[in-house]
């Protein structure tokens, strides 16, 4: 085999892998894949390999992968810029996420419009091993209910439209692969239908469905649930709604916003009881003000306050979160007692399972894209490789 420039070979740490965790391994990378995994006692050639050893309490896991991330240090998607998005994908890595997808924001046609061309540019021309890669976009809105607005500007949203849907789709270059729309409304389950037939993950959220709408719409091909409990109908005995549907059908993976606002702890339990490791995906939501001071930062023109933790519009609402996926990773096994482990499935393996990515994300395993995450023993991010090149290291 010939290794190109910047072969690395990193040794020590105990390995998560899709079979077994090695006790004290090694990986080796070469052209930005993983090419070999083992115990460090089996290990023999390691020339021309540049060699990384790894404290023996790290844990390498895969980078964590983000659904639903808007923006992070000062930039958001919807500044329609390649610098936004160079800002996002630098600074991901920092909390272990090494590929997201740009995530937008109800808006005027416009501005959706300029915020969708950009990042199909974006991701068909990023070709940097070393930042967070942007597996594309997510559409949030504004095919919602505006009932369950939340922080999306309610003055712009309209109901789930397939010509415009196309239109979109065209302009991006085939790169939108999420779609959280409310089904519920005039034309949601045309769309909703659409996106199954085309391969792309339709996602119930800020919507107001009854048990009975959820259950058409996952028949019609819904399998997503957009930050569960917060912008939808809840859990009542006498009507389950979205919450209660998602709870309910295996089929359907829920996104959960882990920071102990937008869910309070033991509800993030309770959706680790009910749907365990395989049915949630952990995301952030986060908006630009996450990685900078307490102030006052645009979210789709609108004005959001960020005091002690919390981003909130004027009259109160939640208006996405400051989260660092690392940092929801650690809030899960605390807040739920699942084992790290578990917690990785939730950041890493069913967001690369639910984007039809795991043949080459999510997982630890020769052939794959080397996005590895290395944890010290409080699940801290201490060091994060976006395809096989150093993205961050933590400083002593």
């Amino acid at each position: 085999m010939t290794l190109k420039a910047g072969a690395l070979l990193l040794k020590g740490m105990s390995i998560f892998t899709e079979e077994e965790t090695i006790e004290t391994g090694y990986i080796k990378i070469n052209n930005h894949r993983i090419i070999e995994i083992g115990s460090v006692d089996q290990l023999t050639e390691m020339n021309g390999f540049e060699v990384i050893n790894v404290p023996a309490d790290y844990t390498a896991v895969p980078g964590f992968i983000d659904v639903h991330i808007h923006g992070v240090n000062g930039a958001d998607v919807m500044d329609a810029t390649p610098e936004a998005l160079n800002t996002m994908a630098m600074t991901l890595p920092k909390e272990g996420t090494t590929s997201f997808l740009a995530t937008t924001i109800t808006q005027n046609e416009e501005a959706i419009e300029r915020a969708l061309k950009n990042a199909s540019h974006y991701i068909i021309s990023q070709r940097t091993a070393g930042t967070a890669e942007v597996l594309g976009i997510h559409l949030e809105g504004p095919f919602v209910n505006p009932k369950r607005a939340g922080a999306q500007p309610v003055q712009y949203i309209v109901d789930p439209n397939l010509e415009q849907f196309q239109q979109w789709q065209s302009m991006a270059n085939d790169q939108i692969k999420l779609v959280t729309l409310a089904p519920e409304q005039p034309g949601g389950l045309e769309l909703v239908r659409y996106l199954k037939r085309y391969g792309i993950i339709a996602s119930i959220g800020h919507s107001d469905a009854t048990f009975a709408e959820v259950m058409a719409a996952i028949d019609a091909g819904v399998n997503h649930v957009t930050h569960l409990f917060n912008q939808m109908r809840g859990l009542h005995h006498r009507e389950p709604g979205v919450v209660g549907a998602a709870f309910l059908k295996e089929e359907v993976k829920a996104e959960l916003i882990a920071d102990g606002v937008h869910v309070r702890p033991e509800m993030v339990e309770l959706a680790f009881k009910l749907k365990r490791k395989d049915g949630l995906i952990l995301i952030t939501d986060s908006m630009r003000a996450k990685c900078l001071k307490n102030g006052h930062y645009d979210l789709g023109g609108q004005d959001v306050t960020v005091q002690n933790g919390k981003a909130v519009l004027e009259d109160g609402t939640l208006a996405g979160s400051i989260l660092r996926l690392g940092d929801a990773v650690k809030n899960l096994q605390a807040f739920a007692g699942c084992s790290l482990k578990d917690a990785i499935e939730m950041a890493s393996v069913n967001p690369a399972k639910q984007l039809n990515l795991y043949d080459r994300k999510g997982s630890l395993s020769v052939g794959k894209d080397a996005d590895i995450v290395l944890l010290n023993q409080e699940s801290e991010v201490c060091m994060t490789f976006c395809r096989g090149k150093l993205a961050f290291k933590r400083e002593e």
